[in-house]
């Protein structure tokens, strides 16, 4: 594969000056061209292709200036170097707030030109980057990355851009794996505050003392441990959004001091007599049933209210089916591109439509852990339907009854494993799905004697 050399183009009124340059940085392993006016030097840059212009400040017609402005215009990325006497620094100077990467004032040596293109280079090279991880990260914090060709989706979309601009707190409910992280981060990039801080927590993942802490920070010396301040993820978050993920897992006793924040805009941190104000949206996000919750006395109503201002429930897969061709190949382009080793280039018909029928108990989550799985495992070019590792029942068909009668005993056994193994070996979301308590849950996880 031929690597293409950076481009400069080199403009002097005195044409042979430009030539000599461009001579000296052609040796240097540059592509170079030589240009007598900015006019001449403004239609190459117009036609593409250029890294960096060399230009001097003082020509007839087009100059300096006007060389660079008109190049800002055509492509930002372009570096300029500007070339001035030695009595005209403050020219260079107003060149340099007008946007060039630097100026070289006569007579300079070659080697120094050299050093300082290479460098003007390094900074479009990272120009380039940023945009484009700039537009990555656009296209995950809008409605642009998230796959909504299901009407099932069309009407999750229509209410987020609804809401999105409101200043007000979002409920997002639905199973687990169907997506409620994305929708939280659409709501963020299409609102009024997409250009601040979006944080996300998982209220499941800590305990109580340390998600108090995580959420609203702490001092130093409050605890073990408090070796410095930590200002916590709501001020973090300060004049952006604060995504609470599985919120019908924070504590009973940390609910207040959460509602404390909602209705306030004030929070304490732990180990502090002071307090601070925050600004922030909440946007919340949960698969359990808050209200049967609060019948049962684990979430209170009054935060249920607060945060059950509007509420969008995401459908899961199979409700989608539309979204699931467009699903693949998206996640498809990803594992590709994460391994870039693999031959595979697409997926066999048997493997789409065995795609298609499947019930997806673990929603969009678990169609991409296939597409992965098929990406790595398929032999050739194309993934075969053996490569999916799905189960045999067909979607709709709820839990398989097959093969030998079993005892009902063995029937909640083995429902309970796929259950547990179903919500990524969470006991107490199982059990509660499940119905049952934390006991019987253990009692039927426990091996046959």
């Amino acid at each position: 594969m031929t690597i293409s050399k950076p481009r400069v183009i080199v403009v002097d009124d005195k044409l042979a000056m430009a030539e000599m340059l461009a001579d000296g940085l052609a040796d240097q392993d540059f592509e170079t061209a030589a240009f007598g006016s900015g006019r001449e030097a403004l239609e190459a840059v117009r036609a593409g292709g250029v890294d960096v212009v060399v230009t001097d400040l003082r020509m007839p017609n087009v100059d300096g200036f006007m060389l660079l402005d008109s190049v800002q215009e055509v492509d930002s990325n372009v570096q300029v170097i500007v070339m001035t006497a030695y009595g005209a620094i403050d020219s260079a100077v107003e060149a340099i707030r007008r946007g060039a990467y630097h100026y070289l004032t006569k007579p300079f040596k070659l080697d120094e030109l050299v050093l300082f293109v290479r460098r003007a280079l390094a900074e479009r090279a990272l120009r380039v980057e940023t945009a484009a991880l700039r537009e990555k990260l656009g296209e995950q914090y809008s409605l642009a990355g998230v796959v909504a060709q299901s009407a099932p989706m069309q009407r999750v979309l229509d209410v987020v851009r609804r809401i999105a601009a409101a200043n007000v707190s979002v409920l997002i409910t639905g199973e687990t794996g169907t997506g409620k992280g994305l929708i939280a981060r659409a709501i963020h990039g299409e609102g009024a505050r997409a250009e601040k801080p979006f944080v996300a927590i998982n209220c499941a993942a800590l305990p109580e003392a340390l998600l108090e802490s995580e959420l609203f920070g702490h001092v130093k010396g409050a605890f073990t441990g408090a070796t410095s301040d930590n200002p916590g993820l709501f001020a973090s978050a300060d004049h952006g959004t604060v995504f609470l993920d599985e919120i019908g897992e924070i504590p009973i006793g940390l609910q207040p001091k959460l509602l404390r924040v909602l209705e306030s805009g004030t929070l304490r941190p732990v180990g502090s007599t002071h307090e601070r104000s925050v600004d922030v949206r909440v946007v919340a996000a949960t698969h359990r049933d808050l209200r049967a919750a609060v019948s049962q006395g684990t979430f209170r109503e009054d935060l249920l209210y607060r945060l059950d201002v509007v509420s969008i429930e995401i459908p899961p897969l199979r409700v989608r089916r539309d979204d699931i061709l467009p699903l693949v190949e998206r996640f498809l382009a990803d594992a590709i591109a994460r391994h870039p080793s693999s031959q595979v280039a697409c997926f066999s018909r048997a493997a789409m439509e065995r795609m298609l029928d499947y019930a997806w108990p673990g929603n969009v989550r678990e169609l991409a852990h296939v597409v992965e799985r098929g990406v790595l495992l398929a032999a050739g070019t194309e993934v075969a339907e053996l490569d999916l590792g799905l189960e045999t029942h067909p979607a709709g068909s709820g839990f398989p009854f097959m093969g030998e009668v079993l005892p009902m005993i063995e029937v909640q056994r083995r429902y309970a494993r796929w259950a547990l193994d179903q919500l990524d070996g969470h006991k107490t979301r199982t059990a509660e799905r499940l119905d049952v308590d934390a006991k019987t849950l253990n009692r039927w996880l426990e091996p046959e004697t």
